[in-house]
């Protein structure tokens, strides 16, 4: 899916950007825990986002909509994990790390769905 192409080179460029924002710009601004918060966000966002290139291929390749159910969790979470751990550096607002998880789910459920449509090849 073409979609997913396009969003995964949009997540590695903001992944790209976030990264050294935390280096540089909030490691003077956060403690040495939140800015470990941050990096884990960017880190997670940058391998979902070659996952998604992963998912543009498997869907054109087989047609599997396993492929579609991959990308679509790796949309999900990225929006939920990176988002959540992001928002909680920034913010400290601690309830935030209790969706986090959400999109931590959301990723293997896509890495699972991959693994399915990798047997239609």
């Amino acid at each position: 899916m073409k979609l997913f192409a396009i969003l995964g080179a949009i997540f590695a460029t903001i992944s790209v950007g976030a990264g050294a924002f935390g280096a540089h710009a909030l490691e003077e601004s956060l403690s040495e825990h939140m800015l470990e918060i941050w990096e884990t966000a960017a880190r997670y966002q940058m391998y979902h986002a070659l996952g998604l290139f992963a998912a543009a291929w498997l869907s054109q390749k087989t047609g599997a909509v396993a492929a579609t159910v991959g990308g679509w969790g790796f949309i999900t979470g990225v929006l939920i994990f990176s988002g959540s751990l992001y928002t909680l550096a920034l913010t400290d607002i601690r309830w935030l790390g209790a969706i986090t998880p959400i999109g931590g789910l959301a990723m293997i459920v896509g890495w699972v769905a991959l693994c399915v449509a990798a047997f239609s090849l």
